[in-house]
């Protein structure tokens, strides 16, 4: 227990240096830190709502826009299905929509089962339950009628929310603000804390934009000097490029956002990440015909009227789905992936809440946990100094660096420090030296019975690890339910509590443990009043 390896000594250093080197930035006022070269660690500790005051929104989604939404996506599907059908187009008439659910009447009786059929082929299975999310019934001998399933629907909600938080995130990353919280609480509300942000009016104003989303054809006959000169041909327009540039393209869309379903970060056969996409039946129809008239063209990915991706039609893309590939990584695909499904709000958001924090009640939040830290640290210090001497200043000493390493992860991670999460550090800083106490105790016991001081350290070491062991296992399996169950200020409480659980073992057992054999090795004492 008490053999370091070189290895196994530079790595414990390594992470403590690396460890202070992030924690640092935080000590820096801004003026400082703004002439630290950028190739040193520069980022601080984001601070919550509740610590650096801002604006704060409740939105509520109207379900029932994700019904009519559905709806709508449905009866184009069900024409177009219809219109296209496997063995001929089945004639129907009286089209309705009612009551929530679409039904039609079939011309020819003798084409029911075909238009049956076909109405389930647009249905999708619902994970591995067996749901679907439509049902397809037979009225009066040839009315077909089409019913979204609740599963169905609690699937569209779901998939409407999860969108539309991307859509906000993207939409209030614009504004350059640090570490928003955009959260969804319960089935259809977003929790939207930006701090900072003194004024809701402009924060309500800016989620209530909508994206544009379109897809159009290169103009690869643009004449570059003409385009340098901000003259495009006629039918055709110059659009900035994401990443710089310009490109020219065709006024006329392929096909726009609306018609997008879903888009996802995938891999391609040679494991590349690419960006898989898929459109309505219809949009589907419509891409697949001009993809197939533009074969080795390039087709540009515009959104807000900025491209951001102008990839090569390689084949007629069908069916429609798709991949757009480049030089991604998995990271840019996704990035990608997230901006082409969050072109616009898929459901209306209307304000329940708003409220304005100010941002003295935050500096004296941040002044109260300064000083509760700083007390909690010199009382424990104290206390395990006059405890345990010289092994309580060891315990001081990776109960200091500790805290630091908490600040560090934090910083690096960009986790959100809330006041709950200042408990949750006061509270780390309390428990981090149990570890110690434990290992001291067992080191004293083991002298008691006559032990010499190396064979008692090490015993201390080993029998009181497996016990630190399983205590802070459970309470990271506490920390990880509050992470996963909580939002807002308690699920910071978490966060701090976990990050504090690994780097105070590793501080309180690794770097204590170090600092003892270094001892043991430098001095070769042979007792130890403890």
């Amino acid at each position: 227990m008490l053999d370091f390896p070189k290895w196994k000594v530079w790595s414990v250093i390594l992470t403590l240096v690396i460890g202070l080197a992030f924690a640092a930035p935080n000590f820096l006022p801004e003026s400082t830190l703004s002439k630290v070269p950028d190739w040193l660690p520069k980022k601080q500790l984001n601070l919550g709502l509740d610590l650096r005051g801002g604006s704060h929104l409740l939105l509520e989604a109207d379900t029932s826009d994700v019904l009519k939404t559905r709806l709508e996506t449905l009866e184009e599907s069900i024409r177009a299905e219809l219109r296209d059908a496997g063995g001929g187009r089945i004639g129907y008439g009286d089209l309705s929509v009612k009551d929530g659910r679409i039904s039609f009447l079939v011309r020819d009786v003798a084409d029911t089962d075909r238009a049956v059929e076909a109405m389930r082929g647009i249905s999708r299975p619902l994970g591995v339950t067996g749901q679907r999310d439509i049902d397809v019934s037979v009225v009066d001998g040839n009315r077909v009628v089409v019913t979204p399933t609740q599963a169905g629907l609690a699937e569209a909600v779901d998939s409407a929310m999860a969108q539309a938080v991307e859509v906000i995130r993207r939409l209030i990353d614009a504004l350059g603000t640090r570490e928003p919280t955009i959260i969804r609480q319960g089935t259809n509300r977003i929790v939207v804390q930006v701090p900072g942000l003194q004024d809701p009016t402009s924060l309500k104003a800016l989620i209530g934009k909508t994206a544009k989303l379109e897809f159009k054809l290169v103009d690869l006959n643009a004449d570059p000097a003409d385009v340098a000169k901000g003259r495009a041909p006629a039918g055709s327009q110059i659009l900035p490029n994401k990443d710089g540039g310009v490109t020219v393209v065709k006024r006329r869309a392929i096909i726009t956002g609306d018609q997008l379903i879903d888009s996802q970060g995938a891999y391609d056969q040679n494991g590349m990440p690419v960006v898989s996409f898929r459109f309505d039946s219809a949009g589907g129809k419509r891409f697949a015909r001009t993809t197939s008239e533009n074969v080795g063209k390039p087709f540009a990915i515009i959104l807000d009227n900025q491209v951001i991706s102008a990839p090569n039609i390689n084949e007629p893309i069908l069916g429609g789905s798709g991949q757009i590939s480049g030089n991604f990584t998995t990271e840019s695909a996704n990035e990608l992936a997230i901006q082409l499904r969050s072109g616009k709000l898929p459901v209306e958001l209307k304000v329940v809440e708003e409220r304005t924090v100010g941002p003295d009640l935050g500096a004296d939040s941040i002044r109260a946990g300064a000083i509760a830290s700083i007390v909690s640290v010199v009382v424990v210090a104290v206390f395990m100094l006059m405890t345990y001497g010289r092994f309580g200043v060891y315990a001081n000493v990776a109960l200091i660096l500790n805290v630091l390493l908490i600040l560090a992860v934090m910083s690096v991670t960009g986790a959100t420090l809330t006041l709950p999460g200042i408990a949750g550090l006061v509270l780390t800083i309390g428990a981090a030296v149990d570890a110690n106490v434990l290992i001291n105790e067992r080191i004293r016991e083991e002298m008691r019975k006559g032990r010499n001081l190396v064979h008692s350290i090490e015993t201390g070491y080993r029998e009181a690890s497996r016990t630190i062991f399983d205590a802070n296992v459970t309470n990271t399996i506490a920390a990880i339910v509050i992470i996963s169950f909580g939002s807002g200020p308690i699920k910071g409480f978490g966060v701090v509590l976990t990050i504090g659980i690994v780097t105070s073992v590793f501080t309180a057992v690794t770097v204590t443990r170090l600092i003892v054999a270094s001892w043991l090795r430098r001095q070769r004492p042979t007792a130890l009043v403890l």
